[in-house]
């Protein structure tokens, strides 16, 4: 698993401002359809004042849990519309579920055109309630692995790719994955990675990034030594400095690309 049950997103950083979440609500529960008439859960926070750039979060393999549901206000809180989506509309029905859900059953069932075509339709969903002009992608571990590729196949309708340690070989979901796909990408990429990740080693990460140097598509990459799979939680006091860093270099990618 990514995070443990009860994992949470760290805090925004303390001089990020901290606009509150239109409505002052925080996040809402939608139900959305896709291209294929399937219905999926989504989760939306919309940003105070006039911003325009917009964020499509796509969840580890747990789907829309509610460490997604908290994620998609600290983006509204730092000037981002934010919507988060659940994988799992076609094989699992709309949310809520319990702790018993398999969520490991429904994602060897999930496929990339699926999650593609839910992207599209949180992305439609984005603009028609908030007039967001510019949305990119922010993926965590499976969802990492679908950002990336969002950059190769959906790079009309997005502007930037951000990966939190995002899963660089596909065989394993039997697809190609992010480094077979590497020279087909062209939005600009961040990519963030622990430096102790077992799930996606650095040897992994390296590859990744001479692919993307080779194809000279704009691209960033970090790794954070140290630091595990999914240290982006905010009970991992001892990597709090990276969860810090991640956040800047996240808000500043979004900045220079979706605004």
């Amino acid at each position: 698993m990514c995070f443990a049950s009860d994992s949470r997103p760290p805090p925004l950083p303390a001089d990020v401002l901290h606009a509150p979440v239109a409505g002052g609500a925080g996040s809402e529960s939608l139900e959305l359809t896709s291209a294929d008439g399937t219905r999926f859960s989504a989760a939306l926070a919309e940003a105070a004042g006039d911003a325009t750039s917009a964020v499509a979060i796509l969840p580890d393999v747990r789907g829309l849990h509610p460490f997604y549901s908290e994620l998609v206000e600290r983006f509204a809180q730092a000037g981002h519309h934010a919507i988060a989506i659940d994988y799992f509309g076609r094989t699992a029905g709309l949310l809520p579920r319990d702790a018993s859900f398999d969520f490991v059953a429904h994602v060897q069932q999930t496929k990339v055109a699926q999650v593609q075509a839910d992207t599209l339709a949180a992305a439609a969903a984005l603009r028609e309630r908030t007039g967001a002009s510019k949305i990119a992608t922010v993926g965590f571990c499976f969802g990492g692995l679908h950002s990336f590729l969002a950059g190769a196949d959906l790079c009309r309708e997005i502007t930037g790719v951000v990966g939190f340690h995002g899963v660089l070989r596909g065989e394993r979901f039997g697809i190609s994955g992010p480094i077979d796909r590497a020279g087909e990408i062209s939005r600009p990429l961040l990519g963030l990675f622990g430096g102790a990740d077992q799930t996606v080693p650095t040897d992994d990460v390296r590859e990744f990034e001479s692919s993307l140097i080779g194809s000279e598509v704009e691209h960033e990459i970090q790794i954070y030594p140290g630091a595990p799979h999914s240290f982006f939680d905010r009970h991992y006091d001892e990597h709090a400095a990276a969860c810090d860093d991640a956040w800047r270099r996240t808000l500043e990618f979004l900045q220079r690309h979706a605004e």
